[in-house]
């Protein structure tokens, strides 16, 4: 039996073109984003949404009620356009180091990077560190650039390589996380331990518009730097000696892209804590779609993501009634399926 021809703009080992991909995640994004605004315990209407809208950014005047038009645009208008950066830059840090490190289950909190950013964070809310000088973010940055470094040193020490970087992040991971658990047990109130729980499982409850400021132009920047890479993340699928081969310089290209997911994770972090599996599942299944090359892979996981927490949000928000869960329990109830079913497809593809 002869093989379909792939449709057109489609390349080979993709179902649909880049095109026609990013139209219809465009288009879910914009549906994920109307119901994260419409959709929640106070009802608003299409038209009070119109109006908040004119007002906001046209300056129109038009008649709405002020306590919706504070819903939806402090509230909830924010809270998407969070969830989306979020989602985008998860998935982004996924792609990158799934070509890094050759490993198909690597995500963005392998390397230890998420639980440092977790102590920077904690020790902030906590220990209260640099006396209200230094903020979460900061904190959230700082940690995760330790994390970072204790990997490298670590893996570096054992003699570098993908399977000594996983096993060194591993430790990474164990150790943050302990130390995230030891400051929380011996310094913090039960009122503190309480939201830093909530907020460690993700949380976009007190995001407001300064955070947009700074998720969406991180996220812009790693989308930027990763797309620029995206020919020498092509190159690495064949291994670190043929990428060399190719005249990639493996060494910088490796430690610039580990640096870029520090700084969208440590982002991501300070704003709505650890969120699983986006990293992880958003870029195989983008995969499947648009093909293995990663100037359509990036792109397409950036909108995927973004998608993809965006839901997460507004089912977070719909599940219990009278309560919001964590949106890390969302992503993992659909991301864990998906990381049993990669388990199965990598067993049969042995």
């Amino acid at each position: 039996m002869s093989r379909a021809a792939p449709r057109p703009g489609a390349r080979p080992g993709s179902v649909l073109g880049l095109g026609a991909f990013v139209l219809l995640s465009t288009v879910a994004l914009l549906a994920a984003a109307a119901g994260a605004i419409l959709l929640g315990e106070i009802p608003v209407t299409v038209q009070d949404v119109a109006a908040t809208l004119g007002n906001r950014l046209l300056g129109l005047g038009l008649a709405v009620d002020p306590i919706h038009e504070g819903i939806i645009w402090h509230y909830r208008l924010s809270r998407a356009a969070v969830a989306g950066c979020a989602g985008a830059s998860l998935a982004i840090c996924g792609a990158v180091l799934q070509a890094l490190l050759r490993n198909p289950l690597a995500e963005p909190y392998l390397l230890g990077i998420s639980a440092g950013a977790s102590t920077g964070a904690v020790m902030i809310m906590v220990l209260g560190i640099g006396a209200g000088a230094l903020t979460v973010p900061f904190g959230a940055f700082a940690g995760a650039g330790l994390a970072f470094g204790f990997v490298a040193v670590l893996a570096f020490g054992a003699g570098g390589g993908t399977e000594r970087i996983i096993l060194a992040g591993i430790a990474g991971s164990q150790l943050f996380n302990a130390a995230t658990s030891f400051i929380v047990t011996s310094s913090a109130s039960a009122e503190q331990t309480r939201g830093i729980m909530f907020w460690l499982l993700g949380s976009l409850g007190g995001v407001r518009w300064p955070d947009v400021g700074l998720a969406f132009p991180v996220m812009l920047f790693g989308l930027a730097v990763a797309l620029y890479r995206a020919r020498a993340l092509d190159a690495f699928a064949f291994g670190e000696d043929a990428a060399a081969s190719l005249g990639v310089n493996v060494a910088r290209v490796r430690v610039e892209l580990f640096a870029l997911t520090a700084l969208l994770t440590a982002t991501v972090v300070s704003i709505v804590g650890a969120v699983g599996f986006v990293g992880l599942v958003i870029p195989h299944a983008v995969r499947f779609i648009v093909g293995p090359s990663h100037g359509r892979l990036i792109l397409g996981s950036a909108l995927a993501g973004g998608v993809f927490m965006v839901a997460a949000d507004v089912l977070s928000r719909l599940v219990l009634p009278g309560q919001v869960l964590p949106i890390g329990v969302i992503t993992a109830l659909f991301g864990a399926p998906a990381f049993a079913f990669i388990l199965w497809r990598s067993r049969r593809g042995r």
